[in-house]
């Protein structure tokens, strides 16, 4: 089967490019040929650059270099901003064509808030009237759209987890990262803005440091260029306030794929305190490293750890320095969420499984002669 993919790609910085390359490969190892059309910025095996973030004309750049390949399908990862501007409206035309000249149209919705915005409702709405078949990764996603749009449309919406790598920790992590030894680290990494709410673990540091002292807290993360650098000086001014400033180390700078899983696996606790989130591509890479992890509750957090059982879920500042200071003590807890973690990652969301769910859905676009014949589909 041809697979054509549209979406950013590695190495640009995004969670989205990563997911497009784990998928693509696992994609490929089962015997596919893939083909990306990207982003400027983009490199790799059969890897296209044809387009940049505010082309006016994006959607015909990306069509007119994919449709060379004749896929068998066209996948459009999409996220609000990377199709054009006013939010990547540019992709309702690029879906648009490719449905023109006969070629089925699957869009994965990597955002899809419990409350939808209004803008994202206009866009969302035509995404799933033209598209062929719309994945998203959590059950709670569904329901959301059918309470938006109905039922008629999310006939239409699959759900597919997030895929997570089968890894193995990096063997001496923390001695790679100059980091103490005899330390239990808590770890918050990512992009730096408003709905990470970092500065909630900062602000509880001392209360975990009188519970558990042999422990340090270490931020991983950047901005995107100018974006929401008031939100990053003010998350650095608690950490200069601080009175244990000393026990918070800060990695700066660009993260690549080494890098982001060295740190990682370096951690005893990763801590996910999001205002708000869709899904977590940072949650998926933890459960592939067996770490875990104390989320806020949200219901995008919630599902996927009542099915992984590999953290647990706070309400407010009291139960995230309780359950912390939990994970932190208790050796035996920790070691049975990191054990969970893996079992979930191999049995049910490995880039293996989930390259055969959308394996499944492709070929349900396939048109197959109407003939009384033996028809083989050649991967």
């Amino acid at each position: 089967m041809r697979i054509g993919f549209i979406s950013t790609y590695p190495p640009i910085e995004c969670g989205i490019a990563t997911y497009t390359q784990y998928l693509s490969d696992a994609l490929r190892k089962k015997q596919n040929d893939v083909y990306v059309v990207c982003h400027r910025g983009g490199a790799g095996h059969q890897v296209f650059p044809s387009f940049d973030y505010e082309d006016g004309d994006l959607a015909e750049k990306a069509f007119s270099t994919m449709v060379r390949f004749t896929p068998d399908v066209v996948h459009i990862q999409h996220e609000f901003g990377l199709f054009g501007r006013h939010l990547g409206v540019s992709v309702i035309p690029l879906i648009l064509k490719f449905r023109i000249v006969g070629i089925p149209v699957v869009t994965t919705l990597h955002t899809v808030y419990a409350d939808i915005p209004e803008d994202h409702i206009l866009i969302l709405r035509n995404i799933l009237y033209n598209s062929d078949r719309v994945i998203i990764h959590e059950p709670y996603q569904e329901r959301t759209l059918r309470h938006c749009f109905g039922s008629d449309l999310v006939q239409r919406v699959k759900v597919i987890p997030h895929g997570a790598r089968e890894v193995e920790p990096v063997p001496d992590a923390k001695a790679h990262l100059d980091l103490p030894p005899d330390k239990k680290v808590i770890l918050l990494i990512g992009y730096f803005r408003p709905s990470k709410n970092f500065e909630l673990v900062v602000d509880i540091f001392p209360d975990i440091l009188n519970e558990c002292p042999d422990t340090i807290l270490l931020i991983a993360g950047k901005t995107r260029g100018r974006e929401h650098i008031d939100y990053r000086n003010m998350l650095f001014a608690k950490i200069a306030d601080s009175p244990h400033q000393e026990r918070i180390w800060l990695i700066r700078g660009q993260l690549p794929q080494h890098t982001f899983d060295t740190i990682l696996s370096a951690s005893d606790v990763v801590v996910l305190p999001y205002k708000i989130s869709s899904q977590s591509g940072i949650l998926a890479h933890c459960l592939a490293f067996g770490k875990p992890v104390v989320t806020s509750r949200t219901e995008a957090m919630e599902e996927i750890l009542r099915e992984s059982k590999a953290g647990v879920v706070c309400e407010n500042r009291s139960q995230f320095t309780g359950q912390i200071v939990r994970l932190l003590s208790d050796n035996q807890l920790a070691e049975t969420l990191s054990k969970n973690a893996r079992t979930y990652v191999r049995n049910v969301v490995s880039w293996s499984k989930v390259a055969e769910e959308h394996m499944r859905l492709y070929r349900g676009l396939l048109e197959m002669p109407k003939v009384k014949t033996r028809v083989l589909v050649v991967e």
